[in-house]
C-alpha cells in the first residue's frame, strides 16, 4: 500500500484517466483529479476520502497551474503525475488540414502533457522525488497516412518524456510513457463495431503498468517507452 502517496491525474473522466484513478485509490494513493468535464468525477468520487475532483481546462497555463498548486497545499505533495488527457481524429492529408485541424491535435495531445509537467515538476524536485508516467502511442512510431496530426502530437510526447528523464534524472525523478494500441472502450467499440475487440487491450491492465511505473518497483525505469 502507497498510503501516503499521491497521485495527480490529468483527464481523470475519461476511460483509461477513470480505470487509473480507481486502481490507484485502491492501492492506497490520495488522489487529485483534473478534468474539464468535472460532473461524471464528482458523481463517482464525491465524499470519497482523500479523493479531490478539479475542473481544469489542461491547455490552459493558469488553471493547471492553480490546480497543481491546490493538490500540493491539500495534501503536501504530489509523488506521481499521469498525464492521460488527450485526443485522437483521423483526418485529411497534409495539404488539406486547416491550422486548427492541426493545433487541436498538439494542444489535446503535447501541450495538456508539456504544462502539466512544468507545473508539477518545481514540486517534485523539492521534495527529491517522483515520477511521472507520459501517454504516447504505437501509431506514433512511425508515420501514417491521414493522421500527420496525431502521429506528430504522439511521437512529440514520447521525445519530451525522454528530455524531461534526462533533465531530471538527479533529482529522483524518473520520467517514463507507455504507448497503447487500441484501448477497449465504449467509445472505440461504437466507432469500430466489427473490430475484434478481444485484441485490445483493458483499461485497467494499463493502469496496472501505470501503477508499476509509479512505485518503487520500477526504480531502475527512466526515459523509458513501454507497449501495452
Amino acid at each position: 500500500m502507497q498510503s501516503k502517496k499521491v497521485a495527480l491525474i490529468t483527464g481523470a473522466a475519461g476511460a483509461l484517466g477513470s480505470a487509473t484513478a480507481a486502481t490507484f485509490k485502491k492501492a492506497g494513493y490520495r488522489l487529485s483529479l483534473l478534468d474539464m468535464n468535472i460532473k461524471p468525477l464528482q458523481e463517482r468520487w464525491e465524499g470519497k476520502e482523500h479523493v479531490t475532483c478539479l475542473p481544469c481546462d489542461l491547455t490552459d497555463a493558469g488553471n493547471i497551474e492553480d490546480a497543481v498548486d491546490k493538490t500540493v497545499r491539500m495534501y503536501g505533495s504530489i509523488d506521481t503525475l499521469l498525464t492521460i488527457a488527450g485526443g485522437f481524429a483521423m483526418g485529411p492529408q497534409i495539404h488539406e488540414l486547416t491550422e486548427e485541424e492541426w493545433d487541436s491535435m498538439q494542444n489535446m495531445n503535447l501541450r495538456t502533457v508539456f504544462l502539466a509537467a512544468r507545473a508539477v515538476i518545481p514540486h517534485m524536485r523539492k521534495q527529491q522525488s517522483g515520477s511521472i508516467v507520459t501517454i504516447g502511442a504505437q501509431t506514433a512510431l512511425h508515420g501514417a497516412a491521414n493522421l500527420a496530426p496525431y502521429v506528430v502530437s504522439k511521437s512529440s510526447v514520447i521525445r519530451l518524456t525522454e528530455c524531461m528523464a534526462q533533465e531530471n534524472k538527479t533529482e529522483g525523478i524518473r520520467v517514463n510513457c507507455i504507448l497503447p494500441s487500441v484501448i477497449d472502450t465504449p467509445a472505440n467499440r461504437a466507432d469500430m463495431p466489427d473490430a475484434d475487440f478481444s485484441k485490445w487491450t483493458k483499461p485497467e491492465a494499463i493502469a496496472d503498468v501505470l501503477l508499476f511505473l509509479a512505485s518503487d518497483a520500477s526504480k531502475a525505469v527512466n526515459g523509458a517507452s513501454i507497449p501495452v
